[in-house]
């Protein structure tokens, strides 16, 4: 399914996401190399065993990334000029290894843009939560939409 146009999409429609994903050890290691991120909570198993944690956790951009990416195809898949922003990002619970994240999107905001008569904002509030139903990311993401009446 392609993306919605800035007026295919209203305050308060919820989309939950069909596409799961189920963080491996692998998705961790390569994110953390890949960003040059060398923390060793993150990457150092050893010392993680002395930590509350006692075990790695995912890296938070990791899944920050996953949460938003999943979202795409159902919203803005073809769709979006551009991202603006991200805020209110916050992580409550950590990812560990193993945890099979699934992704929930909610539109909070929608507008024209006063500088593009081609296109709007619309700000969606993404949720993504692991298996036990808690939730492991919360942001805010305004994107600059394609209106419809520009690809009609």
């Amino acid at each position: 399914m392609a993306g919605r146009y800035f007026e295919q999409l209203n305050v308060d429609d919820v989309f939950e996401h069909e596409v799961r994903k189920t963080v491996t050890e692998s998705d961790n290691s390569w994110f953390c190399a890949a960003t040059y991120n060398p923390a060793q909570i993150h990457i150092d198993a050893d010392y993680c065993t002395k930590t509350e944690f006692g075990r790695p956790l995912v890296n938070s951009i990791f899944t920050l990334g996953l949460v938003v990416g999943v979202s795409v195809q159902d919203t803005t898949l073809g769709t979006t000029i551009a991202n603006l922003g991200f805020s209110d990002i916050t992580f409550p619970n950590p990812v560990f290894t193993g945890d099979t994240i699934n992704s929930v999107t909610t539109v909070v905001e929608t507008r024209k843009s006063k500088s593009r008569k081609n296109a709007g904002i619309v700000t969606f509030m993404h949720e993504g939560f692991n298996q036990k139903g808690e939730v492991v990311c919360r942001c805010m993401r305004q994107a600059l939409m394609i209106c419809i009446e520009d690809h009609a």
